[in-house]
C-alpha cells in the first residue's frame, strides 16, 4: 500500500505505463552508468592500457548487482552522485577499483545514460503511436462513407464522412511520425569528451596520440549499440538536443489534444462516443451523466506537456560557456514527465480510439435538419434547367429558407423548409426529385475515395514498416 502521508506523483500512481516508469528508474540509470565504466575500461584495454581482463570480468561480475545501501552512504559523505557510486563499484569489484572512470568525468556516465534513456523513451513512444495510428486507420476505413455534417467556425458546413475527419487525426499523427523518426535518427551519444569537452585527459592517458583518443570514443559508442557522437562539446551534450526532444513531445501532445477536444464536442452532440463501462460513474450528484473523462484526461496532460519546450529553451539558452549546473535538478524532474505524460496520453488515445462508439441516427437527425439549406443552391439550378429565373428562384427560397429557420429559432420546431418548398409552385419542377437530391451522400464529395487514397498512400506504408509492433491496447487504470 501506497504511503499516504506524502506526495505521490499521479504520472507514477495513475496514469503513465510501468514500462515508461522504470525506462527512467534509478535502477536503469545505474545499471546504465555500470555498463558505460564497463565500455570504456574495456575499449581502454584495446588501446593499451594497463587494464587486466580479471579486472574487466570483475567489473562484469557486479554489473546488475548495485550496492545500493553502500553508494546511499558514500554519497551523504561525499555530496556527489556520480562518486558515490565509483566508490560503491569498487567495493565489490576490488581488484577493478582502482580503474573505474579512468580518465572521465560525472558527465560520461551521465549525459551518455541520459542519451540512452531519452532514445529508448522515444521508441516507446513511436510505439505507441504507430498504435493509436493502426486504431484511427480501422476507423476511418469503417466510417469512411458515413455522411456527417461538416463545420466550420462551430457552424454547420458542408457534408463530410465520419472517416474523413478521422483521417485529419491520422494526418496530425502522421507529421509526429516523421518528426519522430527525424529525431530518433539524429540522436548522438555525448561520447568520452573529457572534463570540459577537450579530451585532455585521454591526451595523458595515451601520452598525446590524438589518433589513440579518437579510436577510443569509437569504440565505447560502438560497445554502447550507437554510430554517431557529438563531434564538439563542452561538459554536457548540447541541451538543445532536450528542447528539441521536448519539442516532438509538444507536438504529439497537440494531436491529442485536437482528438480529445474533437470527441469531447461529438459527445455533447451525442454523435460520438468515447468508452463508458459498465460500473463507471460520470458525476457523483447526476447518476445519469456520461462525462468524456478519458478525452477530458488527455487535453489535461496535453496542456502540461505543451507548457514544457519554453523551460528546455530556457535551459539551453544558459549553458555559460562549456557549462553551468543548473540545468541538473531542472532535469531529473522535466525530462522523464513529459516522456510520462506523453506516455500516459498515448494510453487513453489508445484506449479511445479502439472504442469509439459511433450514433449514426443521430448524426443522421442532425443532417436532416440542416440538409435542406445546404441544398439550396442545387434546387435552384435544377429549377433554371427547367426554364425558370435564378434571381426570381433565389428570393423566393431565401424567404422560404428564413421563414423555416424562424420555425426552428423561435418555435423550437422542426426544419420544414422542404415541405414549403413542396407546396410552392415555383418549385414545381424538382418536386419529383427532392427526396434523392437530398441524400446526404450527394453532398459528401470525395471524402470515402480521400479516406482509401490517404490512407493507402501515407498511413499504410507507415504501419507495415512496424507490423511486428501493433496490436498494443491502451490500459486505463484508473
Amino acid at each position: 500500500m501506497a504511503d499516504t502521508s506524502v506526495y505521490e506523483n499521479p504520472l507514477l500512481s495513475r496514469y503513465a505505463s510501468k514500462e515508461m516508469a522504470e525506462n527512467f528508474s534509478d535502477d536503469k540509470k545505474f545499471r546504465l552508468w555500470r555498463k558505460l565504466w564497463i565500455a570504456l575500461a574495456e575499449s581502454e584495454r584495446e588501446m593499451g592500457l594497463n587494464i587486466t581482463e580479471e579486472q574487466i570480468e570483475e567489473l562484469k561480475k557486479y554489473a546488475e548487482d548495485i550496492n545500493y545501501d553502500v553508494a546511499h552512504k558514500f554519497e551523504r559523505e561525499v555530496r556527489h552522485d556520480v562518486m558515490a557510486h565509483v566508490k560503491a563499484y569498487g567495493e565489490q569489484a576490488k581488484k577493478a577499483k582502482g580503474i573505474i572512470h579512468l580518465g572521465a568525468t560525472s558527465c560520461y556516465v551521465t549525459d551518455n545514460a541520459e542519451v540512452i534513456m531519452i532514445d529508448d523513451a522515444l521508441g516507446i513512444v513511436m510505439k505507441k503511436l504507430v498504435n493509436v495510428m493502426d486504431k484511427l486507420k480501422t476507423f476511418a476505413l469503417k466510417y469512411r462513407a458515413l455522411p456527417t455534417l461538416g463545420f466550420t467556425h462551430l457552424q454547420p458546413a458542408q457534408l463530410t464522412t465520419v472517416g474523413k475527419r478521422a483521417t485529419l487525426w491520422l494526418s496530425d499523427l502522421a507529421m509526429d511520425y516523421n518528426n519522430l523518426v527525424n529525431l530518433k535518427n539524429s540522436v548522438k551519444l555525448r561520447g568520452v569528451k573529457g572534463t570540459t569537452g577537450t579530451q585532455a585527459s585521454f591526451l595523458d592517458l595515451f601520452d598525446g596520440d590524438g589518433e589513440k583518443v579518437k579510436e577510443l570514443e569509437k569504440k565505447v559508442v560502438e560497445r554502447l549499440g550507437y554510430q554517431k557522437v557529438y563531434g564538439v562539446t563542452g561538459q554536457t551534450y548540447p541541451r538543445k538536443f532536450d528542447y528539441n526532444v521536448l519539442c516532438v513531445l509538444s507536438q504529439i501532445a497537440q494531436s491529442a489534444y485536437r482528438f480529445s477536444n474533437d470527441v469531447r464536442l461529438l459527445q455533447h452532440m451525442k454523435e460520438v462516443e468515447e468508452p463508458f463501462e459498465k460500473h463507471q460513474i460520470g458525476s457523483s450528484a447526476m447518476a445519469y451523466k456520461r462525462n468524456p473523462m478519458r478525452s477530458e484526461r488527455m487535453g489535461s496532460l496535453a496542456r502540461y506537456v505543451l507548457s514544457l519546450p519554453i523551460n528546455a529553451a530556457v535551459t539551453a539558452s544558459t549553458q555559460w560557456f562549456e557549462r553551468t549546473l543548473d540545468d541538473s535538478a531542472n532535469k531529473r524532474i522535466v525530462i522523464a514527465q513529459a516522456f510520462l505524460s506523453v506516455d500516459a496520453i498515448l494510453n487513453l488515445y489508445l484506449n479511445i480510439s479502439e472504442n469509439l462508439v459511433v450514433y449514426d441516427k443521430v448524426i443522421a437527425k442532425h443532417i436532416a435538419a440542416e440538409l435542406p439549406f445546404m441544398a439550396t443552391e442545387n434546387i435552384i439550378m435544377e429549377c433554371v434547367k427547367a426554364g425558370g429565373d435564378r434571381q426570381e428562384l433565389h428570393e423566393r427560397i431565401r424567404v422560404l429558407s428564413m421563414q423555416a429557420a424562424k420555425v426552428v429559432k423561435e418555435e423550437g420546431g422542426e426544419n420544414d423548409l422542404v415541405a414549403r418548398i413542396k407546396n410552392d409552385e415555383m418549385f414545381k419542377a424538382v418536386w419529383d426529385k427532392l427526396d434523392s437530391m437530398l441524400e446526404a451522400k450527394n453532398f459528401i464529395g470525395r471524402s470515402a475515395d480521400q479516406v482509401v487514397e490517404f490512407i493507402e498512400a501515407e498511413i499504410s506504408p507507415i504501419l507495415t514498416a512496424h507490423a511486428s509492433e501493433l496490436g498494443e491496447k491502451g490500459e486505463v487504470s484508473v
